[in-house]
């Protein structure tokens, strides 16, 4: 997994899976996944989060189609 992959790869390689994303490269408008390694894979996303929380520099994401969000999902609001 330590090969670069475009967006696209990664939700055909990894569809409906939390990804854990290293240098991860932009688009600026919006700000999309444009490239990235990817460093972790899994059904849960806590494994992730909490490998980022720890420090490792890694963006934690979802590769759901249609930019759904899976249940579970905490959106800050008032």
């Amino acid at each position: 997994m330590d090969k670069r992959m475009t967006w696209d790869e990664i939700e055909k390689a990894y569809p409906n899976k939390w990804v854990g994303l290293s240098n991860v490269e932009w688009d600026e408008n919006p700000p999309d996944v444009r490239s990235a390694i990817v460093e972790y894979v899994g059904d849960s996303g806590g494994d992730a989060l909490r490998r980022q929380i720890a420090g490792e520099d890694m963006y934690t994401t979802y590769t759901t189609p249609n930019n759904l969000c899976p249940l579970g999902i905490l959106v800050g609001g008032e």
